[in-house]
């Protein structure tokens, strides 16, 4: 490997050997051209429900009559697979690619699939984490697809900037994922940032766990602070996408292995499905 692809940023935007024909530019173009929008999932906070965002949106787009792929880059703590029942499968390979699991026709690839058991911890460190990444995104049989959903760990390190730098130059953008409080908003406010750094267009802030609507009765009870995700969004002049209230039935799908885009319509399927319309709609 040359010194230029050791040092390599993946900003094939700026860089020199782009226009000399450098290989990984050839090969990322190649292996990601047939995929239309890429919607990258972010926050910088843990815990606020990232990765059920991922899967719902992904299923959402997939329901819909798009051709979709999920990808958990949470090398670390993949949940995909827990929450579409795909835990303990592994992928095949053909013609040297890895084939995706299927999840109906929802396209899905887990560093889980790798693992030889469920308990192995990934103990890897950057250069290792942008590797697998690598190989996550070019040496997978996507096909054609209209989205690729990509689930990032949260925070602004490895993961996400290898992922971010490798699709940039595409029609590569950002939902950021947050909880009404500020003690989440604080961290949040770093992946806003983190998107402007990599001048990665922001589709919206997603307010997650927004108030508990009792099932008997409809009151809204709010729990966590209110209003914390459109007040972040505003500050940082990015659209807001809207709340998704606290529901019981998100908890019991995500462990059952099914979406709860699926389950019976409730306000916060109702709130997701407003969510997915705005996205679907963005023109690529």
């Amino acid at each position: 490997m040359s010194d230029s692809a050791e040092n390599c940023g993946h900003d094939c935007e700026h860089c020199a050997s782009k226009s000399a024909g450098c290989p990984g530019a050839q090969k990322e173009a190649e292996s990601l051209k047939s995929i239309k929008r890429r919607i990258v999932v972010l926050s910088g906070k843990g815990g606020v429900g990232k990765s059920t965002v991922a899967v719902n949106l992904a299923w959402a787009l997939s329901r819909a009559g798009a051709k979709v792929g999920l990808l958990d880059v949470d090398l670390h703590g993949p949940s995909v697979p827990v929450m579409l029942g795909l835990r303990g499968m592994a992928c095949s390979g053909e013609d040297n690619k890895i084939v995706p699991l299927n999840y109906g026709d929802l396209k899905v690839i887990s560093v889980d699939f790798f693992l030889p058991r469920e308990e192995v911890a990934v103990v890897w460190r950057g250069p290792v984490k942008d590797g697998a990444i690598k190989q996550l995104l070019e040496d997978v049989a996507w096909g054609d697809l209209d989205f690729l959903v990509v689930d990032c760990p949260p925070g602004t390190g490895d993961e996400p900037l290898s992922v971010c730098q490798r699709l940039k130059g595409g029609d590569t953008s950002a939902v950021v994922v947050t909880t009404p409080q500020e003690v989440s908003a604080v961290d949040v406010r770093r992946s806003l940032d983190f998107c402007r750094q990599l001048k990665l267009p922001v589709l919206g802030v997603l307010e997650n766990m927004s108030g508990f609507v009792c099932p008997h009765c409809g009151k809204v009870t709010h729990i966590f602070k209110q209003g914390g995700g459109r007040a972040l969004a505003e500050k940082a002049h990015v659209p807001f996408l809207g709340e998704i209230p606290i529901d019981p039935a998100v908890g019991e799908a995500g462990d059952g292995g099914f979406p709860f885009m699926d389950a019976p319509a409730s306000p916060a399927t109702q709130a997701f499905q407003s969510i997915v319309d705005l996205i679907y709609a963005v023109k690529g």
